[in-house]
């Protein structure tokens, strides 16, 4: 038994990350897959901007005219609902190509890299594989097409973000546990150098 708090796991003799790292990370994709989104879904939002436009105009006047009435807003286009649709396939198609085959490979999209995390297997120090990195993407990825039913998957998401605060000694989110991954800080930015070597030429 510990006299006191027992010592933090080391999976694979690395330290957890802090979840203030993950947090960082995780804002640094989200920014990337939004420029992405603005590039090639820009022209569908535009679109669909303009289908709610009547709805909007209308509630805006009421508004600005202090009128109380029981007059439904008028209703938007045909199309809307169809807009929306391909807006958010389209949206997590983006996620699901930046992300997956990156953790796969290294464990690491460009955030994780810029922070030095990166997600490893709880049962061996070997990279993910498409098969795991699709698993930890869904879980958190897959409600993006949810946000139309009462923001059901935004709600989703932001449970799975929050989950690493509360789960211990590990600081698993929900995707880590579907996955059995661990985030670690990155032993390529964290090893001090080998100094083995003596300095100056070798002869």
């Amino acid at each position: 038994m510990w006299p006191g708090r027992p010592p933090e796991p080391r999976p694979h003799g690395l330290p957890l990350a802090g979840y203030g790292a993950r947090l960082v990370a995780r804002l640094i994709d989200f920014a990337i897959v939004f420029a992405l989104n603005a590039v090639v879904n820009g022209w569908f939002v535009w679109r669909l901007v303009r289908e709610f436009e009547p709805t909007f105009a209308e509630w805006w006047r009421r508004v600005q005219a202090r009128e109380v009435t029981d007059d439904p807003l008028p209703q938007p286009g045909q199309q809307a609902e169809g807009l929306l649709i391909v807006i958010l396939l389209i949206a997590a198609a983006l996620w699901l190509a930046y992300e997956v085959p990156a953790m796969a490979s290294g464990g690491q999209t460009l955030g994780k890299r810029l922070v030095g995390i990166r997600a490893v297997p709880l049962a061996a120090d070997e990279p993910l594989g498409f098969g795991r990195a699709l698993r930890r993407w869904n879980t958190l990825g897959l409600p993006t097409l949810l946000w139309p039913c009462f923001c059901l998957g935004f709600a989703l998401q932001l449970l799975d973000a929050l989950s690493p605060l509360f789960d211990h000694p590990m600081r698993q989110a929900l995707h880590d546990k579907r996955a059995q991954t661990v985030v670690v800080q990155d032993r390529t930015r964290t090893a001090p150098k080998d100094r083995s070597e003596p300095p100056g030429d070798t002869p």
